[in-house]
């Protein structure tokens, strides 16, 4: 049989894409899932359903790619790069964080030549996608799919109350709603986990509408290549219990993901082209920009350890409040983050681990560069598809990168000292005080210590013509192929300073009116 559309990745662009096509009956659709599926909430995994568990992003778990990336020359063991192998994706797996790009992202992208992405014509996407349990206004969305709300300050935890009282002593605003335009400041973040149960796009979008006679969904379906003819993408090459065939369709569309989807397109001859031939991969469009523009925010962790008797989060969300702001110097507006949390049962899967795995209980400060310089790449290792790629993030080779972090430390060291921290750390464990008592130390200490946000985009990003390391053009189609389009994290031309599963569905509500 062959569909009209075929959808490769079944994650948060993946499901929401899949159910908005399908709204049109006249129009089949295919969507294909490497990991497996759950067609209800009742079947759901607990590690997927309920959002305090973080076992799905174990690196042993079925649920997770569990892919190794450098995060610097310098790091020694290589960072954990969760990515959801599930129905639902990343979005599945994650922290729940529902947080949209400030408006300067995305008018970034459109002065770049990209104007259908501008924060202006993409808010009434944001509305459309959500409904907001806490706030009515002309910026939020009152019927979308999915929900979102904010932990309300009398639940929070002790290290939460802490960090907001210290904050504000510090001079940051009180910010009730950080999907404001203007937001910026401490306060609570809003999540999409309402009533403890991660609501991925899965649950949200496709679940509620499997009922649909031209929407087909295929789990356990590992994506191996795009078929061409000429120039004309025609299908998709997988492989499915040991089987391999061809999916054929009029339009081909990724949405597998920052890593999957260029991944796939270089095991497919789309790439640069000494790279495919030097795998022994046929060229079939010269596209020196995939994998490359690797855009993440690094992140590294205060470690505190609590004094005996704490209350710490076990089955409550572990993100709760955060502050954003501006650096010192800064043009970039809230371009970094800082929050705080704490654990029991802490697994090796958490993104969030610092440098303590195994360590049952604790408190952190997180810090967090949301506009970094520094950009990296992906390549391929092998032209097997089995074989992950290789992640190259090249975190804080830039001087600035560098200086905003070292100022994000120093501020949470300062913030530490508050007294309403006093009844609950006994001592800092990371960094020591030797390792923030000059620049040099700290710079090392960050190189050796960084971890991924797991927010990896950027790596075929969009752009018009005259730029040379564009993939896909602003209306995600892939340049100099026909019936191929990307659409997921991967075409943005830079990580937008915020958790990045919101842009995801926003990108695949913006796109799918553009495909006939």
């Amino acid at each position: 049989m062959k569909y009209d559309v075929v959808i490769i990745g079944g994650g948060s662009a993946g499901c929401t894409l899949a159910t908005r096509l399908s709204e049109d009956p006249t129009r089949s659709v295919i969507l294909l899932e490497a990991g497996p599926d759950y067609t209800d909430l009742e079947h759901l995994p607990d590690e997927l359903k309920f959002g305090h568990r973080q076992e799905a992003s174990d690196i042993d778990s079925p649920f997770n790619w569990a892919y190794k990336g450098q995060g610097t020359t310098e790091q020694i063991v290589p960072m954990q790069v969760a990515r959801g192998k599930v129905i639902g994706g990343s979005g599945s797996v994650n922290g729940q964080v529902f947080l949209r790009g400030v408006p300067e992202d995305y008018d970034d992208w459109a002065a770049e030549g990209n104007d259908e992405w501008s924060f202006v014509k993409l808010l009434p996407f944001f509305r459309k996608l959500e409904t907001d349990l806490n706030v009515r206004d002309d910026f939020h969305g009152t019927d979308g799919p999915i929900p979102v709300w904010r932990l309300g300050r009398e639940e929070w935890m002790p290290v939460n109350e802490a960090f907001h009282q210290a904050t504000v002593a510090e001079g940051f605003p009180e910010d009730p709603d950080m999907n404001n335009p203007d937001s910026t400041g401490t306060g609570a973040v809003p999540m999409n986990n309402p009533g403890g149960i991660r609501m991925s796009a899965a649950l949200a979008y496709l679940n509620p509408n499997r009922h649909r006679l031209n929407l087909t969904v295929k789990a356990n379906v590992l994506a191996h290549r795009v078929v061409f003819e000429d120039n004309r993408a025609v299908g998709v090459q997988v492989e499915s219990g040991g089987e391999k065939f061809t999916v054929e369709g009029s339009e081909i569309i990724l949405c597998a993901g920052g890593i999957a989807s260029p991944q796939l397109l270089l095991l497919s001859g789309v790439g640069p082209a000494g790279d495919l031939n030097t795998l022994g991969i046929s060229v079939v469009k010269d596209l020196p920009g995939v994998g490359r523009n690797l855009r993440d925010h690094p992140l590294v962790s205060i470690e505190l350890e609590p004094r005996e008797g704490v209350r710490l989060a076990a089955d409550e969300p572990r993100i709760q409040t955060g502050v954003r702001y501006t650096a010192q110097g800064s043009n970039s507006r809230n371009d970094m983050q800082l929050f705080p949390s704490s654990f029991t049962g802490l697994r090796i899967g958490d993104p969030l681990q610092g440098r303590s795995p195994d360590r049952p209980r604790g408190l952190r400060i997180t810090c967090i560069l949301k506009l970094a310089d520094s950009a990296g790449e992906l390549t391929l290792t092998s032209a097997d598809p089995n074989e992950p790629p290789h992640l190259e993030y090249r975190y804080f080779e830039s001087d600035w990168d560098r200086q905003r972090m070292r100022e994000a430390i120093h501020l949470s060291l300062k913030m530490l000292e508050h007294p309403s921290f006093g009844p609950l750390v006994e001592r800092r464990i990371s960094p020591t005080d030797d390792d923030v008592a000059t620049d040099d130390a700290l710079d090392t200490w960050l190189r050796q210590n960084t971890a991924t946000t797991q927010h990896t985009s950027g790596t075929c990003k969009m752009g018009p013509e005259s730029d040379p390391m564009a993939v896909v053009d602003q209306y995600c189609q892939v340049r100099g192929l026909q019936n191929l389009r990307v659409v997921d994290l991967s075409i943005c031309p830079n990580v937008v300073r915020a958790n990045t599963n919101a842009t995801a569905i926003v990108i695949a509500e913006r796109a799918a009116g553009w495909i006939s």
